[in-house]
């Protein structure tokens, strides 16, 4: 089979049946992509999410551009990336175009309310998962932990730390190198 279309298809699935934004994609991405397709290693997987979590942009986009990329260059990265934005697009064009028809019912709004506590749990696993990959350990799980912090309470940019933590990896990797 024809991978831009193979990978087309697999981006547009995972699109279309996942909710909760990029972060919520990373369990179905690996899925696919690193233990069926085998496309990318469990390895290059955490390397392309820590890239693509740094760029600018939208995470799902990045991640499947980077993948795609990977794949067959600048022709696989825009058969992913289409495959990722369009199911997004399709959806949010048949929402707006309906929304003032249920924007009020109450059935709607409780199956969102009810959405919501499984979104967190798509995005707590991947998190948990990334972090056993990322073989943190006593020595350096205050390193998430305090940025998380950071962040949350008072309100540091995101940028501000991973441009600390690029400059703590590199200071450490100098000196224990």
């Amino acid at each position: 089979m024809n991978i831009y279309w193979e990978s087309f298809k697999t981006f547009f699935k995972i699109g279309i049946f996942t909710l909760g934004g990029g972060y919520a994609m990373i369990p179905l991405i690996e899925e696919e992509v690193v233990n069926k397709k085998q496309w990318v290693s469990k390895d290059e997987m955490l390397d392309l999410i820590a890239i693509a979590q740094s760029c600018p942009g939208v995470f799902a986009i990045n991640i499947a551009t980077f993948i795609g990329y990977k794949l067959k260059k600048e022709r696989g990265a825009i058969a992913t990336t289409i495959g990722t934005a369009l199911p997004s697009f399709m959806i949010i064009l048949l929402i707006a175009m309906f929304f003032h028809q249920f924007e009020d019912n109450r059935i709607v709004a409780a199956i969102f309310k009810g959405i919501r506590p499984a979104v967190v749990a798509l995005i707590a696993v991947p998190t948990f998962n990334l972090a056993k990959r990322a073989q943190l350990n006593k020595w350096t799980l205050w390193i998430p932990v305090v940025s998380a912090l950071l962040i949350w309470l008072l309100g540091v940019s995101p940028i501000w730390i991973i441009i600390a933590a690029g400059i703590g990896g590199y200071i450490y990797g100098r000196v224990a190198g």
